[in-house]
């Protein structure tokens, strides 16, 4: 649980006048794109109910909506009040909250921004999972895998099969969870190509190979998947089994001993019950692992045709070799045990074949395979724990049908209604639950509720796209949401997002025990049913429960290391998010402000790439030497910039004659913080230094001294960080007070023309100048879209002031067809 987690529990509420009540109000914590549904939650332990709510202008204090508050039973969650506040009809971007009395939300902001690099952010996990060589460590584990087991004449036998993933905390490896995350990755990286970027390269070290990171890392688990299918009636299921539970150790210093020696165990595929120990699956044969092969297979084809044919032709020829494999041996194929009957109890496959036939269909054309993937979905026209609300672990896997979206997109008319109409029904079998309950949440909390949570939402949103009926918005909305806090706890289910949230910073983890580093990007089990928690065995929670007021309804969660039912974070189930996020940032990315504009830490380094103009800013907090220089140089050149000013510069009255001049020009004035504080640690980014309270006062004061000086707080939307030092965190705080933040661009160098000849970093002038036009000869794109920063003024000790060139600057800008220019 992160700690700026807004407890509200006795903050006081006025109902009419009179009536006193606790309470909380759960939002979506990224906040909401502007055509979103937007729909908030009010919970209270008291019996009364608010008769509006607010909606607020976070930098203002201004009220810009008014609302009632739409009546829900909340008992099933312990609450004998609730409410839905919806606001779906405001749209304005900004940064705001919900306020009902006294009784304020969290802040977030309504903007096209707000899922802004997610989908890349959950490779961060997958990243972090790998097996073989492990970037997160950079080490490598598990090099010695594997010895065969259960093969009728080959146990014993040595077989290479590392790499992969591991599979959570625990360091199995199975195929039916890393072959579904493959297809999960590369079918949203087929819908949504343009929303992912190359920051790393193929071994997951920081850098660029030319590739899609997702496509990166759908390739690190399909080459595994080769290795798990050598040959075509030869397939192996999994890597180690429950020896492994041993307790938490890291995976390049791993101890669990299987007899073996430094190897682990790779089980054949029998298609028969399987358990080398006193225990044993209930496997009926070997479709299901079969099918989720040739999925994978099938999927990568079709993407790597055109950059990699040779490789896609051995992909569709082991594609077609195991769907035809699964079809001559039908049933289902769980994962083995040795120690204990625990393992994922798989009972369905006709899903599996069904969507291998779809992905043959789109890899090869052949209308053959298109009649196959009707054959077998027309077996199973509804997910089955959609239907009976209950399953047990993995029970019915995966968690949505995915060959049910290629056909109802793709199949003829007639075939893709039908389909269609399956995945609607799905649907309503959950809103059928979920009208019950003020999240609109209809999912079973059994182990791994949030994968049912994502493949729900998934699910609604790819009918909605496929169809254009809106009969489940709602609940897609909701679904949504509650991965992202508006749930009982006010949490968000991810690890890392939003970076200024409340998420979890406790996961049941190695990593965080061990080196106290957290599973950024992986999204956590969620809670289970009450009654399932109770009959546990093993769990000791490791923290006092700041979550203890809310775990009086029907399920719990708990941000804790010691609770592996409810905060592990799993590798399918942080792959499975991937198309929920990628067309999420897609969504947003339908706004010309978005085009090609480059980010670092959530911030704004580089606009629009593209486009010839360049931003000239300036900030200043306690010196000003330069400041008539730079206006007059700009009127001069007929030159608009931005300025960023901190409160204390504002409110200096040897200021006020500047600033209203610069005003006047046309000019842009913004915050540069109150007080110039540190907002993150110099040596750890990541680490804070302030509070979100104390960064919200700091940046509320900087706009009281701005409207002090006459800029009224309406004109304020960008803001550009003191020290020009800012992480992901300030970024989302900035956006949920409806400022975009801002920051020089990397590489260009103006900005140290704060050094003094006595530092190791002093670059003269002259230096400065040639290193603007350096990057400008050698970057690709120029200046286009570059942010110059400039200082207003520096220490006495500099003599050699840059601002004196700023007209040598402008003009090397205009001769090189370039439009200096202000936000």
């Amino acid at each position: 649980m992160n700690r700026y987690l807004l407890i509200l529990s006795f903050l006081l509420l006025a109902f009419a006048g009179t009536t006193q009540a606790r309470g909380v109000i759960r939002v979506n914590q990224l906040g909401y794109l502007p055509d979103d549904i937007k729909v908030a939650v009010f919970l209270s332990p008291e019996g009364e109910l608010p008769y509006q709510f607010e909606l607020v202008n976070s930098l203002t204090g201004k009220v810009v909506y008014m609302g009632q508050p739409e009546l829900a039973d909340g008992k099933p969650w312990g609450m004998p009040s609730a409410a839905r506040l919806n606001f779906s009809s405001y749209t304005k971007p900004g940064g705001y909250f919900l306020r009902i009395g006294k009784l304020e939300s969290p802040q977030f902001s309504i903007s096209e921004h707000v899922y802004d690099g997610t989908a890349d952010y959950i490779l961060k996990y997958m990243r972090q999972q790998r097996c073989g060589f492990n970037p997160f460590l950079d080490d490598s584990c598990h090099t010695h895998d594997g010895i065969i087991v259960d093969h009728p004449t080959r146990s014993g036998e040595f077989i290479n099969v590392t790499g992969g993933w591991h599979d959570a905390t625990d360091y199995l490896q199975y195929v039916t969870t890393s072959a579904n995350a493959v297809a999960q990755m590369l079918f949203a990286y087929r819908e949504n190509p343009e929303v992912y970027g190359d920051h790393y390269k193929a071994n997951g070290l920081p850098g660029s190979n030319g590739v899609p990171d997702i496509l990166d890392e759908a390739r690190w688990g399909i080459d595994w998947l080769l290795k798990m299918n050598p040959s075509d009636s030869v397939m192996f299921n999994q890597i180690a089994d429950d020896r492994d539970h041993i307790g938490f150790r890291l995976p390049n210093k791993d101890t669990a001993n299987y007899g073996l020696g430094k190897c682990r165990p790779v089980y054949f595929v029998t298609g028969k019950p399987q358990g080398l120990g006193e225990f044993k699956n209930r496997t009926t044969g070997i479709a299901s692992t079969a099918g989720k092969f040739a999925s994978a297979f099938a999927l990568a084809a079709d993407i790597y045709k055109k950059s990699d044919p040779a490789f896609a032709d051995t992909l569709i020829r082991k594609a077609k070799a195991a769907f035809q494999f699964g079809v001559s041996e039908p049933g289902a194929c769980q994962t083995a045990c040795y120690v204990s009957p625990y393992f994922y109890e798989e009972d369905n496959y006709v899903d599996d074949l069904e969507l291998a036939a779809a992905a043959l269909n789109e890899a090869t054309g052949k209308k053959k395979y298109l009649q196959d993937a009707a054959y077998w979905g027309k077996l199973e026209p509804v997910t089955p724990w959609m239907e009976l609300n209950r399953a047990r672990h993995y029970q019915f896997y995966p968690f949505m049908n995915l060959g049910h979206v290629y056909l109802a997109a793709h199949g003829d008319s007639a075939q893709a209604k039908a389909f269609a109409a399956d995945l609607k029904q799905g649907l309503a079998d959950i809103y059928s639950r979920a009208k019950k309950d003020p999240f609109l949440i209809g999912i079973p909390f059994i182990w791994c509720s949030n994968n049912l949570v994502t493949a729900a939402v998934t699910q609604a949103r790819l009918y909605r796209q496929i169809t254009s009926d809106q009969t489940y918005r709602e609940m897609e909305a909701a679904l949504r949401d509650w991965l992202f806090g508006c749930n009982p706890w006010g949490t968000s289910m991810i690890v890392g997002l939003p970076a200024g949230g409340d998420y979890p910073v406790n996961p049941h983890s190695s990593y965080k025990l061990i080196l106290d580093k957290l599973t950024y990007g992986g999204l956590v089990d969620g809670p289970v049913y009450t009654s399932i928690y109770k009959n546990l065995r093993g769990i000791r929670l490791l923290h006092s429960d700041d979550y203890a007021a809310f775990q009086n309804g029907r399920a719990v969660y708990h941000d804790d290391e010691g609770d592996y039912s409810t905060n592990e974070p799993t590798m399918d189930g942080t792959a499975s998010l991937s198309y929920l996020l990628s067309s999420l940032q897609k969504e947003g990315m339908k706004s010309k402000t978005y085009e090609n504009v480059k980010k670092i830490q959530g911030g704004i380094v580089r606009m629009d790439s593209l486009e010839s103009t360049v931003y000239l800013v300036f900030s200043a907090h306690d010196t000003n030497d330069g400041g008539k220089t730079i206006e007059k140089i700009l009127r001069r050149n007929h030159v608009k910039a931005s300025f960023f000013f901190t409160g204390d510069f504002y409110r200096n009255p040897e200021n006020r004659k500047l600033i209203q001049r610069l005003r006047e020009d046309g000019n842009y004035l913004g915050p540069h913080s109150d007080k110039h504080l540190l907002y993150a640690d110099w040596a750890n980014r990541d680490s804070l230094l302030v509070t979100r309270d104390e960064f919200t006062d700091d940046l509320r004061n900087n706009i009281k001294a701005m409207e002090s000086a006459g800029i009224p707080a309406k004109e304020v939307t960008v803001f550009m960080p003191p020290y020009e030092w800012y992480n992901r965190a300030i970024a989302d705080w900035s956006r949920n007070l409806g400022l975009t933040l801002v920051n020089f661009t990397p590489g260009i160098r103006t900005n140290a023309d704060y050094t003094t000849p006595d530092m190791k970093n002093y670059r003269s002038s002259d230096q400065l100048y040639n290193d603007l036009v350096q990057f400008e000869e050698t970057n690709p794109g120029g200046l286009n879209g570059c942010i110059i920063l400039i200082h207003l003024g520096t220490a006495s000790d500099r003599k050699d002031k840059f601002y004196d060139q700023l007209g040598k600057v402008i003009h090397f800008l205009k001769q090189n067809n370039y439009q200096p220019n202000r936000f």
